[in-house]
Formats: structure tokens, sequence, C-alpha cells
């Protein structure tokens, strides 16, 4: 979660109250923040730096205040003493306005096409009339900063450009050209660069450096123009010294580029309605043409509000209370949410520009939650169908892990993603698109995917252990997930038996003890052959011959129970041990063990 550090007299003058350090983390509870640490900035560089030298009577208080990761409204001093005021009753809930500008005054932005190659999206808007301090301009520099580290993501969903529009002339272009048809002048530079020379100087810049990937290798860089051809910015790299806001900056131009169009109109949102404050008239924000390369017009910002209907009962059966319908109005307006009740009291909450985080009635009944007080909720047992016990198949899954256990295997628990690599190729699998849950920016190779089967971690937890005392058995019953069109969310869970065996011989035999004792203590029977028909009758189970290309050919086979295949079992192949780093010859089996609650 997000540490947002404010200076604490600024804080409490924004306030107009002053807190004890406890009468102010009492009051952070109270709104579902925590007040994590109270220190100086001084003192912060003196633990930096292992410093020994004493405090001074005149360094600046700071809190470091903990918020949630979703309420982007709360990263500034702005909006946290905005937020305090209108829960603790010192102000209504702001109203934000789009300012009416006649078509003929209204700043435009066209989009080129050529901008769908990198980062293809751009909103914008305009502060009129706002008054800096030093205070103020460095939290509105610090709220880009952490906007950019949170929601942005780095600058890769989302970069922030501020200027100062009164250098500036409309209509303002925004393009995507070659690294050496664009030269400019940097922020705080005196030289020009084009854009190949400016990465280059950039790779040595400590906060910069990291930004650079996301444009490097693209054989285009956006940019925007004004109507003289100045470049306003280099997104997502650094903005032109032309355009520098400054203390003096009395109207701001700001516009974010984007892969994201949704993130990107919530950053705009946060930034406009957070200093709108100081503009003048307050809360008021002036919008933006934005002419997209098709053509199309659209303005910006959209502070509108959105409207739930939310049902009395939800409320109160989510958070586990009583509580009345005029109540619930008084507890939602404290958290900025405006609420009416309805005659059929039904609530109709409208969420402002602000609150990009209430996207469900789940999320109001959160809010109601932390306006009336957890503490004082009184606890109860949450009634369900099972009445406090397990879940049928999660107290299935305990039995049969006794039973395996009690078999001589050893439980291992294995992670629940990992690489396509290992999902896949080391196990002799093809990967047909169809099967595995990809993960979208995995920190590592090792974590691609979600598992489509326990096998590829087992056989890697075997390959770790080749020191290990001789035989080895290892098992883990757990959840395998897998592409299916049919279910709401696209993938489906599935509660999996694997087992694997390790000595100086393979051990098939052991395997298929195992698969063995599995059904005996299922309570299934082995199915009856008929030699007439050769076919397999009843509703027993039994194995066939199998191809499984993780298996070695000829060694293994299919268990059949209730005319469906559940799973198989074999000697591992050669090639797939050699994979592992895996000496000794092993066998394994893998099976859905889902069934057997329907049988």
């Amino acid at each position: 979660m997000p540490i947002v550090s404010v200076g604490r007299d600024r804080l409490f003058a924004a306030l107009e109250q002053t807190y004890t350090d406890q009468e102010f983390d009492e009051l952070c509870f109270e709104f579902g923040i925590e007040l994590d640490d109270v220190t100086t900035e001084k003192e912060v560089m003196r633990k930096e730096k292992h410093m020994d030298e004493e405090a001074s009577a005149d360094e600046e208080i700071i809190y470091k205040i903990d918020v949630p990761a979703n309420r982007y409204d709360l990263l500034c001093l702005e909006g946290l003493a905005k937020a305090l005021r209108v829960f603790t009753g010192k102000d209504p809930i702001p109203s934000f306005r789009v300012s009416e500008v006649p078509a003929s005054s209204i700043q435009k932005m066209v989009v080129k096409p050529e901008t769908s190659l990198i980062r293809p999206h751009v909103v914008c808007a305009v502060l009129r009339g706002v008054t800096f301090d030093e205070a103020r301009y460095s939290s509105f520099i610090d709220l880009q900063d952490k906007l950019h580290q949170n929601l942005c993501r780095r600058r890769t969903l989302v970069a922030i450009g501020t200027h100062d529009l009164d250098v500036l002339e409309g209509p303002f272009t925004y393009e995507a050209l070659r690294p050496a048809d664009i030269k400019f002048v940097p922020l705080k530079q005196t030289k020009e660069f084009n854009g190949a020379e400016l990465i280059e100087f950039y790779k040595s810049d400590m906060k910069l450096k990291k930004f650079l990937h996301i444009i490097e290798s693209s054989p285009v860089y956006p940019v925007i123009y004004d109507s003289k051809r100045r470049v306003l910015s280099l997104p997502p790299i650094i903005n032109g010294a032309h355009s520098a806001i400054s203390l003096k900056t009395k109207n701001v131009f700001i516009e974010c580029t984007a892969t994201d169009l949704t993130k990107a109109k919530i950053v705009l949102n946060t930034m406009v309605t957070m200093f709108s404050q100081y503009s003048s008239p307050q809360f008021e924000v002036e919008p933006v043409e934005v002419v997209s390369a098709d053509g199309k017009s659209t303005r910006y910002p959209d502070l509108s509000l959105r409207t739930f209907e939310v049902d009395m009962a939800y409320v109160n059966r989510t958070i586990g209370t009583s509580l009345e319908a005029k109540e619930v109005s008084k507890l939602l307006n404290k958290m900025q949410l405006y609420t009416e009740v309805q005659p059929d009291s039904k609530l109709r909450v409208s969420a402002p520009p602000t609150r990009s985080d209430v996207l469900h009635a789940c999320d109001i009944a959160e809010d109601v939650a932390i306006a009336y007080g957890y503490n004082n909720i009184i606890r109860t047992v949450p009634k369900s169908h099972t009445q406090g016990k397990q879940q049928p198949l999660n107290h299935f899954t305990d039995l049969i892990r006794a039973e395996v256990a009690m078999a001589g295997f050893t439980e291992v628990v294995t992670w629940i993603l990992c690489s396509l690599e290992e999902n896949f190729k080391m196990v002799n699998r093809e990967d047909d698109g169809n099967t595995a849950v990809i993960i979208g920016n995995p920190r590592s190779a090792d974590f691609e995917a979600v598992r489509s089967s326990l096998l590829p971690g087992i056989l890697k937890t075997m390959g770790s252990n080749k020191d290990a005392p001789r035989p080895l058995k290892l098992f883990e019953v757990s959840d395998v997930v897998r592409l299916n069109s049919k279910e709401d969310v696209g993938a489906k869970n599935s509660r999996h038996l694997v087992a694997v065996y390790s000595n100086l011989n393979s051990g098939f035999e052991v395997i298929h003890g195992l698969v063995d004792r599995v059904f005996e203590v299922v309570g299934i029977r082995p199915a009856e052959f008929d030699k007439v028909s050769g076919t397999f009758s009843g509703d027993g189970y039994y194995i066939t011959p199998s191809q499984e290309p993780e298996y070695f050919s000829g060694r293994q086979a299919n268990i059949m129970c209730a005319g469906s295949c559940i799973g198989s079992f074999g000697i591992v192949n050669p090639e797939v041990m050699q994979r592992f780093d895996i000496i000794d010859p092993c066998s394994a089996v893998e099976m859905n063990i889902e069934p057997f609650l329907y049988l």
C-alpha cells in the first residue's frame, strides 16, 4: 500500500485543527487509513546515511500515512485533507464542474494516425487561474510521481505531462515521428537533442533511465507539438524546457498519453480534481477537445457522477449490521458519496470523479463499514449452507491426503505459477494456446502461466532433492487451472492428485499400487472385464494403454472411471527426467479427484 508523506503543520492548517499524534492516529483509523510513522526529513536522511547527529528543534514533522492502493485521491495532501474535512463534517462534498467554453475558444489536441504504432491515446485538460506556492508546487509534482509509480505502472500505461499554457499556442498535435526527426531542449537542459541522442543522454540518469525501454526499440517516438512546432513533451520520458511550469504559472495544460484509455481518464481526473481547489473559479476545470485519428471528437475531462442502485438489505447483510437507510446515507456522505434514499428503501449512490475505486455495490458497503466503524460492528459467525464446516471438496482432499501419506509418501507444496517451458516443453507437451492461463506482465520468466498440471512442479522438486535418501516418494494434492470457455471467468479449477516414486528401479508397481489403494479407500471396485466383447462393464475403474508424451512408451496407462479418463500413470520419459535433472528412474501418477465426489 502506498505511503504518503505530508508535513504535519501544513496538514493541520488545511484541516483547520490541530491533533496530538495519538488523536490523529485515531482519526486515520476511523477513516480507514493508518498513520505509519512520525518523523522528519532530516531524520530520514540520518537513518539512510547512518548518522548519529541529534535532531534539532526546528525540523519539520512529517506524517507518513498508509493509504489504500486504489484510493488515488489520497496520494497528496490536498486530496487527503479534503477527504478528512468531509469525513469530519467540516466541508460538504466538493462539486467539480467542467467550464462552459465556446467552440471557437476551446483548446484542441489533434491525434495523428501514426501514434497507434506506439501510444495511441491522449486526454487533456486545463486548470485556469492556479495559484502556486512552494508547498503546492511540490505537492503537484509529487502527485504526478506517485501516480506514475502506482496507477500508471511506471509510465507504461499512462504518462503525465504538465505545461505552462501561457507560453504555448494551440491547437496541439500528438504525433509519432522517427527519433532523428524530433528535436527540442528537454526539461532542465540548455542543449537541443534529437530523439535518439536524448535516449542515449538519459541512460546515465538514475531517475529516467528506467523508463527508456518503453519507447527505445520503437521505430517512432510519440511527441506533442503546439501550433508553432514547439515540443511540449516526448512521452513517457521528458517534457520540453519551453513549457516548464513554475511558481509563476497561472494556467496549467495537462496531457496524459496512454496505452490504456480508461487509466488515462482516471489519472487526468485525479490531477484536475486534486488541484482545481487552487484554480479560479474553484473546482472548475476547462475542457480540451481531443480529435482522434479517425476524426472523432471528444471533450475531456469527464467529471460526471457514476450512479449505483444499492439495496439496504445487501448493505446490512454484507457488513453484519441492521442500519436504517437514512443513517447509511449520512455515513456515505462522510465518504464523499452522494446518497439519496429512494421510496423503496433502496439507495441511489453517486460516486464523484475522485472516487474511481467505487465499482460495485460491495465497495459502497465497505465505505459504510468504514464510516460506521469496524469496532462498532457486532462479531458474528457467518452463516452458510455448511454451517461453518469444510467444503465437501476440501474435506475429501484432506482424507485423500491422509491416505496417501499413510502409504509412505511425503507431501510437498509447489508454486501454482510456473514458466511456460516447465508447463509444456519440459514434459514433452505441446502448447496449443487453449490450455494454460497466461499471466500478463509476469515479474519473471518463472511465473508466466498458471499450472495446468501438477506433474512439472513435483518433478522439479524431485530434481532439487537428488541427495535425499532413496526411495524418494512425494505427493501433492492441489488445484490446476485450465482455460474453459464455458465458465464465466474463462477458466476452471480442478483438484488433482500427483505422486512420484524414485529409486534404483522405476517403481511402476508402487505407483500402480497407489492408484489401486486410492480407489479402494474411495469405495470404487475394479470394473469387470467381459472376455466375449473385450470391454469393461459396470461403474468400476480400469486402466487402458495410453500414449502420453511425458511417460515412457509402452510403460504407461490411462485411468478410466465411470466411462471417462480421469488421469494417467507410468514410468517418466528419460528425456523429461533429464530436463528436470532427475538421476534415478521414477514413475508418476496424476489424476483428477473431483469426480469421486459425484460417484
